[in-house]
This record gives C-alpha cells, structure tokens and sequence, in this order.
C-alpha cells in the first residue's frame, strides 16, 4: 500500500499542477494556442499620437492603418485587416530630422508626430518631422524658426505600407500637419507655419498630393501693443457638410520670455474657444452666422466674429468639432484654472454647441478630467472618447454619451483600463469601423517607449504576441 507520506506528496504535485494550467487558461492565446496580447507594437516612442496632428488613422475598404511616433522621431504605420485578422507592420515611413542628436537639452520634441491620408488612386501619404523648421533650411517669410523639418512621404505603391518614398513639395516649416481630402479629390495640408509666432496656413493639391500650391495663412500672428507678447493660435480643422471644412481653435498669448506682465516668463496659456469655416468650392472664410471673415483672421477680427466663448481667466488646450446633420457645430475642448505655475490646474472637458441661435456652453455636463475627441450619430447624439486617469493613477480609455442634447453625460463603455499608467489618444479614425475608432499610447513611467493600442467597441484589437514585441532589445 502506499504510505501517507507519499500519498500526500503526490496530491501537493497534482494540486501545484492543477494551478498551473488554470493560470495558463487566463493568458489570451488563438485556436493554436498561440498567446496573443492587447496591444499592436511596443515601439511607440514619446507622445506617439495626438488629437492635433490627424488623423492618425483612416479606415478604407475593409483594412484600418494607423501612423504613430516611433524610436528617434521617426513616423511608423501598420495596418489590420478586419475580414482576416491580419496584422502587418509597423514599417518605417521616413526618418525625421529630429530625434538624431544626443547633445540636445529636450531629448524628445514631440511636435513631429505623423498625420495621413489617402489620396483617390489609393497612395498613402504620411507628413511628419517638423517643429517650425531651421534657419538652414532657409528664410521663414511667415514666421519664426525652431527645430526639425516638415517631409512629406508617400508609399512606392497604392495601399502598401512597406516601402516609402519622401517627396520634397512642402514647406520645410510646418509642425503639427492636419490633412483632409475633399469629395473632388483636392487635398488639403494645414499647419503652422514655423513656431509660435508664426501664422497658420494650408497647402493645396490637386493632383494627389504631387504638387501643392503655396503657402496661403488663414490665421495671423502678431505683436501685442499693450504688453510684451505675440497673438498666436491652436486650430483643429476637419470635414464639414459638403465642400466645408469646420474649424475649432484657442488663442495663445505668447508672451516673451521676459515680460513686465507676468513673471512665469512665456508659458502654454491659452485662452478662450473660436470657430469659423472654410467654404472650399468657393475659397471664402465665414463664422457661424455665415458672415464673411478677413483671412488671415487677426485677434481683433476672431473676438468679435467668430468668438465662441470667453474662458476668462481659465486656460483651454485642443478644441475638437463635428457638425450635426442640420450643418450645426458641436465643440469639445479641455479647460483648467489658472493656479499661478507654468501649468493649469487639471484640465476638465467642455461641450459647447450652436442651437442655431447662440452659442450653448455646457459646463457641467460630468465629463472628466482628460483629453480626447468628439463624434456625433446618424441620429445626432453626442458621444466622447476620453483618455483619463484617476487618483489611484489607473488610466482609462472611454466613451461618454449625452445623448441629442447633450446636457449630462454618462460613461457608457470603457475601451481600455490599465494600472499605473496614462494615456497619449488620437482623434477619431476617419470613416471608422467600429472595431476600430481609436489609436492611444500607453505611457508608463521609466521608459519612454509606448505600447500601442487600436481600440473599438469591443475593446484593443489583439495580435499575436511575437508580432507585437517589435523593439529590437525585446
């Protein structure tokens, strides 16, 4: 007969067994028993996306592709198939001129981030590189200088996001590049024109992004009179109805360094929500009353055309925009108090809407602390995804709804949830499927390479785990 003692070993083995393989049940792994992980590369690198250079993703006849910031500035894409699951990439679109010095005081830059599109004959276009350019590069007529180069990089192949080649048809001094297509074909490409002081602009193409035209500003920087500072400005700019393009903007005061007004020197104090649109067909600037704007708009002309609503004291940072289907704006932009540091005190978001009247501020409508985007339903209902992160430090990714009018909202799905941890998002993915809507970057302290994520309503889409890990040391 067997002993106790062995008898009771063999049921500790069995027990230690037992525990193992239901641990293994937890790990995500496909039919092959392949483990599969939550996000889709490890090789976001900084601030890999962001709500102001967009889109960051586009969606199109069945595959999504996605750009982002990746090792030493340079821009990357992947793409994921959504009928067969497929993952492919990351691939290297272009080397940046950023990110390459070792000797540089601000070792990430961060402005460079990559914007894309894809033009009618199926090219993808990436623009990426540029924080207001060098003065190696030439006079900036439009602005001043900072750092790094505006480059515009095109696939070798319609729908090919293996090989690239970089086209030398803009302007060396763009940072944080916008692109939107028209209906017609025409491309559009807005950005500021070199570095804070410096007028906003967009180039136009009309042959697929081959050739543009030059530079044309639509918002205008200059110098205060009453203070020591420079008018300058943080527009997003999207698709409206029809040949309309909607824009949503702030006002930086950029003061200088030294100034008799205010001793934090110049700081990111940005004040106050603007709109007006872009009327494409016809080449005319309007607010939303449909009265004509002088481009380049000034601040003067701003407050009293196309003001939306005074912040006061209170500093914003990156509004967003969406029309409804009766052609009226609907804004979201984050707004914080004035704690006298060179930061404001935690940003809430803020929606504000055209009632075709006036304009609504919604103050307390319950959305959180977090930056994101905003979207609208076929059936007008009022919806944001905000990346956020609690006291206990776990960040969040969710959506809020509010309904038709938007008045309280309540977070209806999270999308993702990690400890320890915050996250970089993007704007909405243009013409989104629904397992896709979203590209955020989880960022973690002691490391400044980001997992990367492409959320939908159903949470990250998964990949294969040796796919993922793309990082060389990894």
């Amino acid at each position: 007969m067997m002993s106790k003692e062995k008898a009771m070993l063999l049921l500790f083995i069995s027990v230690l067994l037992f525990a193992c393989n239901s641990s293994k049940k937890n790990v995500p792994t496909t039919e092959n028993n392949v483990p599969e992980v939550d996000f889709f590369a490890d090789n976001g690198f900084g601030n890999a996306v962001a709500v102001v250079q967009h889109p960051a993703g586009i969606y199109h006849e069945g595959i999504t592709y996605v750009c982002y910031q990746g090792p030493k500035e340079d821009p990357y894409v992947a793409s994921y198939n959504h009928r067969t699951k497929e993952w492919k990439g990351p691939f290297r679109a272009g080397i940046s001129e950023m990110g390459k010095d070792p000797n540089r005081k601000k070792r990430i830059d961060n402005h460079g981030k990559p914007s894309m599109l894809i033009d009618d004959a199926g090219y993808i276009h990436i623009t990426f590189g540029g924080h207001g350019g060098m003065k190696k590069h030439g006079e900036n007529t439009l602005g001043n200088h900072h750092y790094g180069k505006n480059l515009h990089a095109v696939s070798k192949k319609p729908l090919d996001i293996t090989s690239w080649e970089t086209l030398d048809n803009i302007s060396p001094f763009g940072t944080y590049n916008q692109m939107i297509k028209m209906d017609n074909g025409d491309i559009y490409l807005f950005y500021r024109h070199g570095a804070h002081r410096s007028n906003w602009v967009y180039q136009k193409s009309t042959d697929n992004g081959r050739t543009f035209g030059e530079p044309i500003s639509f918002l205008k920087h200059k110098r205060r009179t009453e203070i020591e500072a420079e008018d300058s400005w943080y527009p997003w700019l999207g698709r409206g109805q029809g040949d309309d393009i909607i824009v949503a903007f702030d006002y930086h005061i950029c003061r200088d360094n030294k100034n008799a007004q205010d001793k934090r020197g110049h700081i990111p104090e940005r004040h106050h929500v603007y709109y007006m649109v872009f009327d494409t067909k016809l080449g005319k600037w309007k607010n939303v009353k449909n009265e004509p704007l002088q481009i380049p708009l000034t601040k003067e002309m701003a407050d009293e055309k196309a003001l939306v609503a005074n912040t006061g004291t209170d500093w914003t940072f990156q509004g967003v925009t969406e029309v409804d289907a009766n052609g009226n704006p609907h804004i979201g932009i984050t707004v914080g108090p004035d704690i006298g540091e060179k930061r404001s005190g935690p940003k809430r978001m803020r929606y504000l809407k055209w009632d075709d009247t006036e304009w609504v501020s919604v103050q307390n409508s319950g959305l959180p602390i977090g930056n994101g985007d905003i979207e609208l339903t076929s059936k007008n209902e009022v919806q944001f995804y905000i990346a956020a992160q609690n006291s206990k430090g776990t960040g969040e990714v969710a959506r809020w709804d509010g309904g038709v009018n938007g008045e309280t909202f309540q977070k209806t799905k999270i999308l993702l949830t990690k400890p320890n941890a915050n996250f970089a998002i993007s704007t909405v993915i243009e013409n989104p499927h629904p397992d896709a809507r979203l590209i955020v970057a989880e960022r973690k302290r002691g490391t400044d390479y980001r997992k990367m994520y492409l959320l939908g309503d159903n949470g990250p889409v998964m990949r294969l785990k040796n796919e993922a890990l793309v990082l060389k040391e990894k």
